[in-house]
């Protein structure tokens, strides 16, 4: 009930039902009353609302109604529940009022609840300190935020220390040089050392936020500050890889597996920062610096490491430019990965890293589509069968969509005779309608770059022969997908001239779902059509419409044929370049 009413109040002031001032005089004291109550639930609730309303309430009301009653709501003497909920409103507090009522109003509450005796209110208020620094300027921030931070940083208690870490980070970009070299900087390195030895509580977010602090600390860290740095990086990549426990899987007591999950969050947070890492050594340093490992990510035994190293696959092969040969090792690796988890986040991007690998390089373009990926096509296909196999259809569906882009970057004789005909079986054969339609579209791309005529006129056959005329209705629905993306990717006279009539004779199909497919398409087809070179294509096509019209059986087939009719009707022909020259002379 109390929840209900909660997101009401709620909805009600998003969608602006009643003015701000009748809002807060019918409203915000009932608000208030139920902040403090005893389900966390409820309290939480009745919280996020209040929040909410701070964003629209004038300053006169906020003060009186709420920054004035804070001053008793965060004293010692009141729960601790209501010291936390105090510092949530201050943080929301300071963006509404200017830097002298904060200084002289706010900020004495903030710091009284940053030394408060219950470790939660100060890792609370500690939270808040982001979003009080954005309001009060750089200056204050510097000579009140910094200071409790820093004291918040040595708190005994870890939950403390770790939000005042993280703080302290989202917050590099307001100190200036000075203060990240001489202050900031000594407090990472503390970290860093205490989270092997004393602390690994801060490990996790440690190895999440070192993109940042990357970023943040640039041009700050002196040579053997620089590789020390490096060092704790490289080192957290592998954490944990060179343990052995001694326990068979299923004995592994509960702290240790714990322990293991930890590791592999920060093994994963290490993957994630990879590209920022690339940038703090530079990328002409990657094959000395971090080569190895790069390797490592890519081979550790946790999925989620594999996974994460291989959504940021791209970005590595941008920032590595000409350097990209050096991790094509690593790209194979990955499309050989067990996980398709592993393959479906790779191939998001397959296209461009693939554009990279064979333009990147210190060789030819024509060279490299030739001969500097021997093991792409076996993996290519390797993961391709793989993906097949499984029940994973989706990642089954992308794979085939990516490999359109092939014909930038291997010949079409490959192409042809390692690809080509497994679009043709996946057409025939498999169960999943996505899947075959993305089977097909890849194979028009490959026909559409494929110059040599033997090899077209033979592809050519095979669809309207093994498709177009199939025995299975199954093949002719799926050829008649095939002459849509034919429609799509090539001219209009290359439809006409080797597909025109085989789609048109679908008109006696005697399956109803194959004549109702085709009427549907019949429009598309139409407008491939040019006047007067066409006509006789044009005159076909009537006759197979009056046919349908006279002879259909089937009245769902029959209705899309009216339809279709009347949208024929009201088509207009293009007409051929010599048709217009004439009319115009």
């Amino acid at each position: 009930m109390q929840l209900t009413a909660a997101v009401s109040f709620l909805t009600i002031l998003q969608e602006e039902s009643v003015s701000v001032h009748t809002y807060a005089h019918s409203f915000l004291q009932v608000i208030l009353l139920h902040l403090e109550h005893r389900d966390a639930g409820v309290s939480n609730a009745w919280l996020e609302t209040l929040l909410s309303v701070i964003e629209v309430l004038p300053k006169e009301t906020l003060r009186h109604e709420i920054l004035n009653p804070l001053v008793s709501k965060a004293q010692l003497s009141q729960t601790v529940q209501s010291r936390l909920v105090s510092c949530k409103i201050l943080g929301k507090l300071t963006n509404k009022f200017d830097a002298h009522t904060i200084k002289r109003e706010i900020l004495p509450l903030v710091k009284s609840l940053c030394q408060d005796v219950e470790y939660e209110v100060r890792s609370c208020m500690c939270r808040q300190l982001e979003n009080i620094a954005q309001g009060i300027g750089t200056e204050l921030t510097k000579s009140v935020v910094l200071p409790e931070l820093i004291e918040l940083s040595r708190d005994e208690g870890s939950s403390v220390r770790l939000a005042a870490f993280e703080t302290l980070v989202n917050l590099l970009d307001v100190f200036d040089t000075d203060d990240r070299s001489q202050t900031i900087l000594p407090l990472v390195k503390s970290f860093c050392e205490k989270s092997f030895k004393a602390d690994e509580s801060i490990l996790i977010s440690l190895s999440f936020h070192l993109g940042k602090l990357c970023h943040g600390l640039y041009g700050i860290f002196t040579p053997d500050q620089h590789l020390r740095f490096l060092e704790f990086y490289k080192k957290l990549c592998t954490l944990g890889l060179q343990q052995e426990n001694g326990h068979k899987e299923n004995q592994i007591p509960p702290q240790i597996l714990e322990q293991e999950k930890k590791y592999i969050s920060v093994r994963k947070n290490c993957a994630y920062n990879f590209p920022a890492m690339i940038v703090f050594v530079d990328p002409k340093n990657f094959h000395m610096e971090l080569y190895s490992t790069f390797f490592c990510l890519c081979h550790d035994p946790e999925v989620p490491v594999r996974y994460t190293i291989a959504i940021c696959f791209y970005e590595v092969s941008k920032l590595l430019n000409s350097g990209v040969y050096l991790i094509h090792k690593e790209l194979i690796t990955l499309l050989q990965d067990e996980s398709l988890e592993v393959l479906d986040a790779l191939i998001d991007h397959l296209p461009e890293i693939l554009e990279l690998m064979s333009t990147g390089g210190e060789s030819s373009v024509q060279e490299n589509k030739l001969s500097s990926l021997p093991d792409l096509i076996p993996a290519l296909t390797a993961a391709e069968q793989r993906a097949a196999a499984s029940l994973k259809w989706r990642t089954h569906e992308k794979l085939l969509q990516k490999y359109a882009c092939l014909p930038h970057i291997i010949s079409s004789d490959q192409i042809y005779y390692r690809f080509l005909q497994r679009m043709f079986t996946i057409m025939m054969t498999n169960n999943v309608l996505p899947v075959q339609k993305a089977a097909s579209r890849t194979l028009c791309i490959f026909l559409r770059y494929n110059r040599k005529q033997e090899q077209r006129h033979e592809v050519i056959q095979k669809l309207i022969e093994q498709l177009g005329q199939g025995k299975s209705y199954w093949n002719r629905l799926r050829f008649l997908d095939t002459c849509e993306f034919i429609i799509e990717i090539f001219s209009k006279s290359f439809f006409c001239k080797y597909f025109f009539l085989p789609a048109i004779e679908l008109t006696h199909d005697p399956v109803a779902n194959v004549r109702m497919k085709l009427c549907c398409l019949l429009p598309k087809v139409k407008s491939t059509l040019k006047i007067p070179a066409d006509k006789h294509l044009l005159q076909q096509l009537e006759m197979c419409v009056r046919k349908l019209l006279c002879q259909e059986k089937d009245k769902d087939v029959l209705a899309i044929v009216k339809r279709t009719v009347l949208e024929l009707d009201r088509m207009e022909m293009s007409m051929d370049a010599v048709s217009t020259h004439l009319t115009l002379c």
